[in-house]
């Protein structure tokens, strides 16, 4: 097992515990690749960017489950909104079944005006309609999300204020370059099909510190986790895969080969000749990605009550409450007298990576003095910016065209990564799924078929009714 984030955890966990002596190797000294976190000089831990789960990200609850790790996750039903103007909007499910939950809440909703609520209302039928499958994104090549909202006759207030923020945080893409099946899937899982889905859970502790039982599970089965380990290059014999180099030409063979890197690292990897030999690795560098910025502030006082709070037409997307959502580094306990630590998140964020650090924090800090009044007497003790620049790969239209399936042409190589061919876009589900795939298409390779993938959250409320009763009709 070559890389130890998200993807190469959950397929390393999954065939230690389906018989397999997994050996999994990490470049850096801390598991969990970009959804990690960072200890600061002064001991401070950081993620690198916050990670959220839904409710609908099934194989990712899963997974929290076999490591122990599902206590770790705090959901919440509500997700508040907060515009230049001060209005406030919230997203909380009501007594109305599915589809309806959020209908009240969205009727409420103060940023949007009732132009744009009927037009959002109208493309939200169309999902609904095509069950999430509108015949306009099966075009050649797909089309983007901007387009396909601008055929369905949305306002500007409506993109803006609504679909844009939304996706730009659940794609890490802006909708011109998104993929319009990505977005209305994010709709129809997380919004629409089921009343739970769209339930937000954040991790109620640093990053790093949710992976503790990947390794103790992978060693308990008589694996090995070895950290500060890159791989150098692969050992090609008579055009098959042989072996993995490491530093001091030290080299390593095993049974099966599971690479879990980012696909920018296995296409520098990989020779040409195993390229040739399989068309979906040749066409690794059609795969583009996109940025996420995280700006992490510390003040001298408390200036935001709620956990979390997302922003409308400013650069700072969503603002994380990191001192009421778990204690520091230094032990203080949570809603701590003494200060507050607050992360910002800026998905998408080509326009930030060539801007310096301070410049990030000023625009950042203007931002949240409109938006909480209690920033503009407070002291910034400290701050530190992390730029993502390949943080995923981008959703662009057609971009399933180049996304690999976990079992390649060459015998014994497996792939796993957010960016192969998942049926999601670049999320920590997406990673999870992947590392299950791999291990289903090892497995199923071996002769030992199991299945890992979790289904899709069931659809409940009126979308249940519905879909069984055109599965009676058709005979399904």
């Amino acid at each position: 097992m070559i890389g130890g984030g998200l993807a190469g955890l959950a397929a390393g966990v999954a065939l230690a515990e389906s018989g397999w002596r997994v050996r999994l190797f990490e470049q850096r000294p801390f598991l969990g690749g970009r959804a990690t976190s960072y200890v600061l000089p002064d001991g401070q831990h950081v993620d690198n960017c916050q990670h959220v789960t839904l409710g609908c990200c099934t194989n990712l609850e899963d997974f929290y489950g076999r490591i122990g790790a599902a206590g770790k996750i705090t959901f919440f039903d509500r997700l508040l909104f907060l515009d230049p103007q001060g209005r406030r909007g919230e997203m909380q499910a009501g007594r109305l079944p599915a589809p309806f939950h959020l209908t009240w809440s969205f009727a409420a909703f103060a940023p949007l005006t009732l132009p744009d609520k009927l037009s959002i209302a109208r493309a939200m039928l169309d999902i609904l309609r095509t069950k999430g499958k509108p015949s306009d994104l099966q075009e050649n090549g797909g089309i983007s999300m901007l387009e396909w909202l601008r055929r369905r006759r949305q306002t500007k207030g409506a993109i803006e204020r609504f679909w844009r923020v939304v996706l730009v945080s659940a794609l890490d893409e802006e909708l011109a370059r998104t993929d319009a099946r990505f977005g209305i899937d994010v709709f129809w899982k997380a919004f629409l099909s089921n009343s739970t889905g769209y339930r937000m859970g954040v991790p109620a502790v640093p990053l790093a510190n949710l992976y503790d039982g990947c390794k103790s599970e992978i060693e308990r089965r008589g694996g090995e986790v070895v950290l500060r380990t890159p791989v150098r290059g692969l050992k090609i014999e008579n055009g098959e895969f042989a072996g993995l180099r490491f530093d001091e030409g030290r080299e390593e063979t095993a049974d099966a080969y599971v690479f879990a890197v980012p696909h920018t690292a296995l296409g520098e990897l990989l020779p040409q000749s195993i390229k040739q030999s399989d068309a979906a690795l040749a066409n690794l560098d059609k795969i583009n990605v996109a940025p996420i910025t995280g700006v992490h502030l510390w003040f001298d006082r408390q200036v935001m009550t709620d956990p979390f709070l997302t922003l409308l037409d400013t650069t700072t997307q969503w603002i994380f409450n990191k001192s009421a959502l778990y204690a520091d580094s230094n032990g203080k306990e949570k809603g701590s007298p003494e200060g507050q630590y607050l992360q910002l998140v800026i998905s998408a964020s080509y326009d930030l990576l060539q801007k310096p650090r301070q410049e990030i924090i000023d625009l950042c800090l203007g931002e949240l003095r409109e938006a909480l009044p209690a920033v503009r007497d407070a002291e910034l003790v400290k701050a530190t910016v992390i730029k993502e620049a390949a943080a995923t790969f981008s959703p662009e239209p057609g971009v399933h065209r180049w996304r690999p399936r976990q079992q390649t042409s060459v015998p014994r190589l497996f792939l796993a990564g957010d960016w192969t061919d998942t049926g999601w876009p670049a999320t920590m589900e997406g990673a999870v799924r992947s590392g299950y795939l791999a291990a289903e298409a090892l497995l199923r390779s071996a002769g030992t078929p199991r299945r890992l993938l979790q289904p899709d959250l069931e659809p409940d409320g009126f979308i249940a009714m519905w879909l069984g009763r055109q599965s009676a009709a058709t005979g399904s």
